[in-house]
């Protein structure tokens, strides 16, 4: 299995060992071998476990700076799109490895899709772990760029969308849905534009009048099931959902299981008395 020895040691020196490896062998050329491999893991939860670790690695990690950078071109360039399309394969075992590269990546739209097409079961303790990390690091350098599109809140509605549907996501006594809730009453209700203008950008509620324009600039294009740059999001999505199924399966067998195993014992304890 790959990578069998990661269960028995600390996060911390596994992502020193990997991001030694990228430093060593190229952190694109690690990174895809990597996701290639988890592609094709038959045990879902350590995939998804490897592909959280990863992408946590991905988005702190010093040594991964021209990774990021190629990323965040990936809606302009051949390049990036490829390692977006490399990553998102084995990224589908984690919803939230999946957002994290899209707002890398300034996919905006499909993250606001792939957020819609979460389902109940998929909102469980370690999901909404994995949230609160994100929304932290939303708060960091790694993000500025993201933060500063903010000031341009009808350009980037799709940006906006997806930040509201992680809101959605949250509890409202956590911390992160107030981290998350301070950032976006920063929104500003005018729109700074390249030319120096100020435009007014809504006269009330910020996101409900900005989500009626259209999004360019850092986003795909209006109709999700259009390409951008040679990236098929209809498909990436369909993929998505494919491995997330595998995942609720597993989950599901694995409760079945447990019950089968307690109805077994109890039944066994009722006999012998």
């Amino acid at each position: 299995m790959l990578f069998s020895w990661s269960k028995h040691i600390s996060f911390r020196r596994g992502a020193l060992i990997v991001r030694r490896l990228c430093v060593l062998l190229d952190a694109e050329r690690v990174y895809r071998e990597l996701s290639t491999i988890l592609e094709g893991e038959d045990n879902l939860d350590f995939a998804s476990t490897m592909v959280q670790a990863l992408n946590l690695i991905l988005l702190t990690s010093p040594e991964l700076a021209k990774l990021r950078d190629l990323l965040k071109g990936s809606l302009v360039s051949r390049e990036g799109k490829e390692l977006f399309v490399a990553l998102y394969a084995s990224w589908c075992h984690s919803p939230m490895a999946i957002i994290s590269l899209c707002l890398l990546a300034q996919a905006y739209q499909h993250a606001s899709v792939v957020i819609q097409s979460l389902v109940e079961e998929d909102i469980n303790v370690k999901f909404l772990v994995q949230l609160d990390k994100l929304i932290r690091l939303l708060e960091t350098p790694i993000f500025t760029y993201l933060r500063l599109q903010l000031l341009e809140p009808g350009r980037y509605t799709w940006l906006l969308k997806t930040l509201y549907g992680l809101l959605m996501l949250l509890p409202q006594q956590s911390a992160a849905f107030k981290i998350l809730r301070t950032r976006l009453k920063t929104v500003p209700t005018y729109s700074f534009s390249g030319g120096g203008q100020i435009s007014r950008a809504s006269s009330g509620v910020p996101f409900s009048q900005y989500i009626h324009h259209r999004e360019d600039g850092g986003a795909e294009d209006n109709n999700i099931n259009n390409s951008h740059q040679g990236i098929n999001f209809a498909a990436r999505l369909q993929q998505f959902e494919n491995v997330q199924n595998q995942h609720r399966g597993q989950t599901r067998n694995k409760v079945n299981d447990s019950y089968n195993t307690s109805f077994s014992s109890a039944s066994k304890v009722h006999d012998a008395t």
